[in-house]
């Protein structure tokens, strides 16, 4: 073979080579960008997608647990501290400041490119003993205190503050809860917000609150109304949270939707931050997934835990991962619907109603009627370092019942700060616990729950049930 020739077949071959190259180089471009169509496979890059979070409640003596931060690290784009940030924990004693299981968890977000929610810097439960002894002035000057320092430490590191928890009351009046920072003044959640901004003025500032999912409620109307109040003063006021804790006596609202964008409307962006529900109903997760993804200014949600055993309502199986830390049918739910995407609507154009609905909800008559059965109670803990919640499980006997009573003693040295679905006769020693005007009505084999929060140990307690 001539010289020639040979440099002929080395063209011809370079040639070949840079054209099976460029194919090469093609086709691994179309797979790259497939890939980027692919539908995300974590709820965190899902919501990411869509420019929202999807965050988790967080307990810092559960960052030892590594099936626990496998999902967490793997699933989340968001943090909120479940206890370690509230007055308790962070300022056990006057003046004297805590901040070390907080800042285990916002290290390990961080670490993890997770952005972190404060939760709470002033409510009327989980306070220390110092400041429930407090009141008037002392007290309201020591929550502002509280605010400042807090808030001060944390700033840079929190993108979003629940500043106030919880400040209204259940029922049908609108009310505000009877606590002792109310009795402070009208004007103690303004006071906290204002003191909020100067502390951190680039997070933003949230109010937070349960049973406000469903537009018609008193309650609901009564916090758009507060903050209708503070956008137009000028009270700075960034969002709104929804708890949007969910069972079967506050089931999912068809008009969920309507809350978002009504809240929305107002220049707030809606949070929903402390979700869970009841059995983990797959529809009722996807109904409120779609619902966020609907408001342009519904920003992110937050379920409040990660598995079942990890949730305060554990018995009720909430949660989208079961104990042993697998998906469960709700979770699919979730994904496919982050995945889909819904398209935003626009804010009402209608003005949303100011005052609260003229016929409220219908409950139940407040004293049921007579009955008889008997029933059994079970109670489950969810404990940390000097505080407990405790879930109570009543279930009817072969009769069912029109009422119950349960009668427990708590250890010594526990006190109840905080009690929902029931009415409560003391808040330490030997306490019964009666249903309230909707839940005392059970079916023969069927349940309700209801629960309390407390200081101390709560460990050793043994139910009773007694049926009317």
């Amino acid at each position: 073979m001539t010289q020639q020739l040979r440099r002929r077949k080395a063209r011809i071959a370079a040639t070949w080579s840079g054209i099976l190259a460029g194919v090469a180089a093609a086709a691994a471009m179309t797979t790259v960008m497939a890939g980027s169509a692919v539908a995300a496979t974590t709820l965190g890059a899902s919501a990411a997608e869509r420019g929202r979070y999807f965050g988790t409640a967080v307990a810092a003596n559960k960052l030892s647990d590594s099936a626990y931060t496998t999902i967490l690290n793997r699933e989340f784009n968001s943090v909120t501290p479940e206890n370690e940030m509230k007055i308790d924990a962070t300022e056990p004693n006057q003046n004297q400041f805590n901040y070390a299981n907080a800042d285990r968890i916002v290290q390990h977000a961080r670490s993890q490119g997770m952005q972190v929610r404060g939760h709470t810097l002033a409510w009327h439960s989980q306070q220390p003993g110092w400041m429930q002894n407090m009141s008037g002035t002392a007290l309201r000057n020591a929550m502002l205190n509280h605010v400042t320092q807090v808030a001060t430490h944390f700033r840079g590191q929190v993108v979003a503050w629940d500043v106030v928890n919880e400040a209204f009351a259940d029922g049908s009046t609108g009310a505000r809860r009877d606590s002792n920072l109310q009795r402070t003044g009208d004007d103690w959640i303004e006071a906290a917000f204002r003191a909020a901004r100067a502390a951190d003025p680039n997070a933003k500032l949230c109010y937070n609150d349960y049973n406000t999912d469903d537009w018609t409620h008193a309650k609901t109307q009564a916090v758009y109304r507060m903050v209708q109040d503070f956008k137009q003063r000028g009270v700075p006021i960034d969002c709104v949270g929804l708890q949007s804790h969910m069972n079967n006596q506050s089931p999912y609202p068809s008009n969920y939707r309507t809350t978002l964008s009504s809240f929305a409307a107002l220049g707030v962006d809606v949070q929903i931050t402390e979700l869970d529900i009841e059995g983990a109903n797959a529809t009722w997760y996807r109904n409120v997934v779609n619902d966020c993804l609907a408001v342009a200014r519904c920003n992110g949600i937050t379920v409040w835990g990660i598995r079942d055993s990890d949730s305060w309502r554990a018995s009720q199986t909430p949660l989208l991962f079961d104990n042993n830390g697998n998906k469960k049918p709700a979770y699919d739910a979730v994904l496919q619907a982050l995945n889909n995407g819904v398209t935003p609507t626009t804010p009402p154009t209608t003005t949303p109603p100011t005052t609260p609905p003229t016929t409220p909800p219908t409950t139940p008559p407040t004293t049921p009627p007579p009955g008889t059965g008997g029933c059994t109670a079970t109670v489950s803990l969810n404990s940390w370092t000097g505080g407990f919640v405790a879930t109570v499980r009543v279930t009817a006997g072969a009769s069912g019942t029109n009422g119950w009573r349960v009668t427990m003693t708590l250890p010594s040295g526990a006190t109840i700060t905080n009690a929902w679905n029931t009415t409560r006769s003391a808040n330490s020693g030997t306490v019964n616990f009666t249903n309230v005007s909707y839940n005392g009505r059970i079916a023969a084999g069927q349940s309700t729950e209801f629960g309390f929060q407390g200081t101390g140990v709560g460990t050793g307690m043994t139910p009773t049930c007694t049926a009317s």
